[in-house]
């Protein structure tokens, strides 16, 4: 039989934006105190996650916020040719403000204006939510750059993205803005049908949660994101219903699943033991537990 198009219509709608608003507008604007450690230092504030892509939904309450140090870099010169790399390794001088230092920092600056609300975890500084603010996860960052070649300072290709260390040291790079921008142009490409099967699949989701039919945190929004963001413009159309079937029967039947990429188009989407790709059996138990959901319908 089929989900209902009514209640994937339902599934397709946009979450409320004005809180998550109001919590980014009141973060940012602690973030950016003249009176934070690395106020002199060149930084930006920006949104990511699923209020940034507006692919939020009613259930979703937290507001991820990255603020991303420009003046110090990591880098991936993996692909960079033997001359390049000598090239660079006399371009540039170690720095002294460490990523510890910076997330200390960044911590300080939070903790001055939320006092005992922030707290530091594994990876995010959390601030909690409090009356119509809500919870906030802040991303200490710094500039990530993937380099394809470096002929000097100033004349060199790279992707830039964001980096930052987990509680065992351990560098995670991802490439948020690449993210948003793919998706927004995929987006326009299937006539504005990618970002509310976004929604559909992030609601089908939290049903399979409640109904005990997938573990929690199986099927994490972003990795649901790029498994949309690969499935060809000309399956979606016509009904949310067809947009489904479309979009599973292509992963299922037509795609190469090991030549699937992130939205970032920086990794691929089903990679096992990366921090940046989705495990192939929670992808597995996903798309199982969701035809199993509309089969059952």
């Amino acid at each position: 039989m089929g989900i209902p198009e009514s209640q994937l219509e339902t599934w397709s709608h946009q979450g409320s934006i004005k809180q998550s608003s109001d919590t980014y507008g009141t973060i940012k604007k602690a973030l950016e105190a003249n009176t934070a450690p690395y106020n002199e230092k060149n930084y930006k504030v920006f949104l990511q996650g699923s209020y940034g892509n507006d692919t939020n939904i009613y259930s979703e309450s937290d507001v991820d916020v990255v603020i991303q140090l420009d003046d110090v870099f990591f880098s991936d010169i993996t692909n960079l040719s033997p001359e390049d790399k000598e090239v660079y390794d006399q371009a540039f001088v170690p720095a002294t403000y460490s990523y510890s230092d910076y997330r200390r920092d960044v911590l300080k600056a939070l903790t001055e204006r939320f006092g005992t609300e922030v707290t530091a975890g594994a990876k995010a500084l959390t601030v909690a939510a409090n009356g119509s603010r809500r919870k906030a996860d802040v991303i200490a960052a710094m500039q990530y750059r993937r380099y394809t070649s470096f002929k000097s300072a100033y004349n060199a290709n790279y992707d830039e993205g964001i980096c930052f260390f987990n509680k065992n040291n351990e560098i995670i790079a991802n490439y948020p803005r690449q993210h948003s921008d793919n998706l927004t142009t995929k987006h326009k490409a299937t006539t504005e049908w990618l970002k509310p099967m976004v929604r559909i699949l992030k609601n089908l989701r939290t049903k399979l949660v409640s109904d005990g039919l997938l573990e929690a945190g199986a099927a994490p929004s972003y990795y649901l994101e790029g498994l949309l963001y690969n499935v060809p413009a000309n399956k979606f159309g016509s009904s949310y219903g067809d947009c489904f079937v479309n979009a599973i029967n292509w992963i299922q039947q037509e795609a190469d699943k090991s030549k699937l990429v992130c939205a970032n188009e920086q990794y691929y989407l089903l990679w096992d033991g990366s921090p940046t790709s989705w495990e192939k059996a929670d992808a597995e138990a996903f798309l199982a537990a969701a035809i199993k959901l509309w089969n059952d319908w």
